[in-house]
């Protein structure tokens, strides 16, 4: 019998997400502004859940909340492997 956890799962993936983006540009540009370091305070978020790692200094908080972080995180994976894929591009 094979152990549920030994089998690779297949992940099945979604078209680009637009809104994702721009909430992240959004919170990203909103967070600096305003002082704080982008990359901790939206770590923080998706780690956390809490939605008060965002500032709502131009509307970043409600913005980003209304996106899924799932898909949020789906999209910086996406984000970043096109970036490796353009600074390396044989790997």
């Amino acid at each position: 019998m094979v152990a549920e956890f030994d089998q690779t799962m297949r992940f099945q993936p979604k078209p680009e997400n637009v809104e994702a983006r721009k909430a992240f540009e959004l919170a990203y540009r909103a967070l600096a502004e305003k002082g704080y370091n982008p990359i901790y305070q939206i770590a923080g978020y998706l780690i956390s859940g809490d939605p008060a790692y965002i500032t709502s200094h131009l509307d970043a908080r409600n913005t980003i909340r209304r996106i899924e972080r799932d898909d949020l995180i789906e999209e910086l994976v996406r984000a970043y492997a096109e970036y490796v894929q353009h600074e390396n591009p044989r790997r």
